[in-house]
């Protein structure tokens, strides 16, 4: 008889975007590749957002944006509120960018892999 496995659910990354954004498309091979990296099962989304309604209820920061769970993998993201169609820069080690860096979609990764194995011991 097979040992029991306990089932993780898959982290839900989501990109925001609208049409017309070079950056969201840039970004999309980067992030597949550092999901494949991962040992943390996940599920990859895009969502087109399509005007400043959608914006405001999506808490839309600009585009591209990236959640992992559904929070903005930005460390101060939530503080804000500047929600709209419009495109998004980033303050990276190396400047403005287009797109977040690496080091905080591991981040958010890591985090949720961390809550997930202690949600699985029973914590």
């Amino acid at each position: 008889m097979p040992a029991p496995q306990s089932k993780v659910d898959p982290v839900k990354v989501e990109i925001l975007y609208f049409d017309g954004c070079p950056n969201h498309e840039a970004l999309l091979p980067r992030v597949q590749r550092l999901l494949a990296s991962q040992s943390t099962p996940a599920e990859l989304g895009l969502l087109r957002i399509v005007d400043d309604e959608a914006a405001q209820r999506q808490r839309f920061l600009g585009s591209p944006t990236v959640r992992v769970d559904g929070r903005d993998i930005e460390p101060d993201a939530e503080q804000r509120t500047d929600y709209g169609m419009k495109c998004r820069l980033y303050y990276t080690p190396t400047g403005l960018s287009g797109q977040p860096s690496d080091e905080w979609l591991r981040a958010a990764l890591d985090h949720r892999a961390a809550a997930g194995n202690f949600a699985s011991r029973g914590g």
